[in-house]
């Protein structure tokens, strides 16, 4: 599934492209993705001019000039294009155009002239939705997600306060999006790895008994964020179905320190493990046990 700097690089990609457009006519080419479309969808969306796009945790937020907003989850499988002068980037490889696939059409009308923007969804696992913006803080997607890791409100002490008693192993309290929003299982794999910090280790360990956070979380705090930095500037990592929106690859896998590496020697600098792989939760969690802890 993508993850925040996957879905950070795709907004990046988009805004240049549709951000002053004129949405003429939003095209549903079946009636729902993993949902059904909103009834008013396309009516609603059509004739009104692009402000803005954002992004909240793994959701890509279109804003337009009434005030109604178009909330994109990419799901398993999503991926955006933009059809009319594109050019590709260093990492472009071509892309199938099986329009079978191709769900919704964003028409819009650019200062360049005409342009399609589409959304493309093999698995249909994405959705659409619509809100209105003085709405979307408290909509039932976004009202219990914590903070960002992009933002400066996510420091030390705020995930103290959230981790302050928890027996929860540390790497499901980092994937709990009411603690931490957008964060996914790759980044918190190398956060963990960079803070040589174990993914079993209780979250409330982390917090003395006055509720600060220790030096283990002080160094987490700032892996979580130098992670998600330098992966966004990578644009993202493409295992398989991430693209961006220009139809290049992001690069940040060919990175990865622990992630995917099961067996490889440990890069920690005078470390003489080897990167494991264990289950948690259902979910591949990679590192080394020699130098986490």
């Amino acid at each position: 599934m993508p993850e925040l700097p996957e879905v950070e690089t795709v907004k990046r990609g988009l805004a240049p492209t549709m951000e002053g457009a004129l949405l003429v006519n939003a095209e549903l080419r079946r009636p729902d993705l993993r949902f059904p479309f909103p009834e008013n969808f396309s009516s609603t969306v059509a004739g009104q001019r692009i402000v803005s796009l954002s992004r909240r945790a793994k959701y890509l937020m279109i804003d337009l000039e009434a005030g109604d907003v178009i909330i994109a989850h990419l799901g398993m499988s999503g991926s955006f294009r933009i059809e009319a002068g594109a050019t590709p980037g260093a990492f472009h490889h071509p892309r199938g155009k099986d329009e079978k696939h191709d769900h919704v059409i964003f028409h819009l009308a650019g200062a360049e002239g005409p342009v399609r923007v589409i959304y493309n969804d093999p698995r249909r696992f994405g959705f659409m939705d619509l809100a209105r913006r003085d709405t979307v803080a408290s909509h039932a997607y976004f009202r219990a997600l914590g903070e960002e890791p992009t933002g400066n409100l996510l420091d030390a002490a705020y995930l103290a306060t959230r981790f302050s008693g928890k027996a929860q192993p540390l790497k499901a309290a980092l994937l709990d999006q009411k603690n931490i929003a957008g964060l996914g299982n790759i980044y918190v794999c190398e956060a963990l790895w960079r803070s040589h910090l174990s993914p079993v280790k209780p979250a409330g360990a982390l917090v003395d008994k006055r509720g600060k956070p220790k030096d283990g979380l002080l160094r987490l705090t700032d892996a979580i964020r130098e992670v998600i930095a330098d992966a966004i500037a990578a644009g993202g990592s493409s295992l398989k179905d991430h693209i961006q929106a220009d139809g290049s690859l992001g690069y940040f896998q060919h990175s990865f320190s622990v992630y995917d590496r099961e067996g490889d020697a440990c890069r920690t600098p005078g470390c003489d493990g080897t990167v494991a792989r264990i289950v948690q939760a259902g979910r591949s969690t990679f590192y080394c046990p020699h130098c986490q802890k």
